[in-house]
């Protein structure tokens, strides 16, 4: 087994460990206001579940490789102390990929990746009409680890309101058929949910049931 002393790593080295390992990393696709109005969305796949009463997500932006600079997307979020979560399907995840290209501040994300942006019931960052499911969230908490390059923080947010698909919906559970999410892996792959294997779980308590 090869052993590696990660503090005397170049980042991106790092990084590479860790985006090859924690796998199918599941997408938050952030949809936000700029200042002058306009919208932006960007997709995450450092997120995770943190809680669920109350409900809050995280995820975790990393600075900006290419200029040492905070993420359109975090800067926005500590201005309007609000976000919409957005998921990830077969059907969208091409043009989601647009979404991820630096564009100047300011310029929408909706309109280069041919996505639409539709209005929220609580706040006011736009939902993404292509996903079957979005959580309108206020901001929370986070937690910064540096402003260099490759160096990320944790931003926490608290579902105010969920919107699901109605076909996706049934008796309390979302069906992953009708979902049919997409998550990341390493280099350019893309994981597709469609081979599951089901196995019983031990707890005395199963809530997922």
């Amino acid at each position: 087994m090869l052993s590696f002393d990660t503090k005397n790593n170049e980042f991106t080295d790092n990084y590479k460990f860790l985006i090859g390992s924690i796998l199918p990393r599941p997408i938050a696709v952030i949809s936000t206001l700029n200042e002058n109005g306009t919208n932006n969305i960007a997709p995450f796949s450092f997120f995770t579940a943190v809680s669920a009463k109350p409900m809050i997500v995280a995820f975790c932006p990393m600075i900006k490789s290419s200029s040492g600079e905070l993420k359109d997307t975090p800067r926005n979020i500590f201005r309007e102390k609000e976000f919409v979560v957005n998921f990830v399907t077969e059907e969208t995840y091409e043009k989601i990929n647009l979404t991820s290209t630096e564009l100047k501040y300011g310029e929408d994300e909706f309109e280069f990746a041919g996505l639409t942006a539709i209005e929220s019931d609580l706040i006011n960052a736009k939902r993404l009409k292509e996903s079957p499911i979005h959580f309108e969230c206020i901001y929370r908490d986070h937690l910064s680890y540096g402003d260099q390059p490759g160096q990320g923080q944790i931003i926490t947010g608290e579902v105010i309101k969920v919107h699901v698909k109605e076909e996706l919906y049934y008796e309390g559970k979302i069906k992953t058929d009708e979902f049919k999410p997409i998550g990341r892996g390493s280099g350019n792959d893309w994981i597709k949910c469609t081979d599951r294997v089901q196995i019983e779980r031990l707890m005395k308590k199963q809530i997922q049931k």
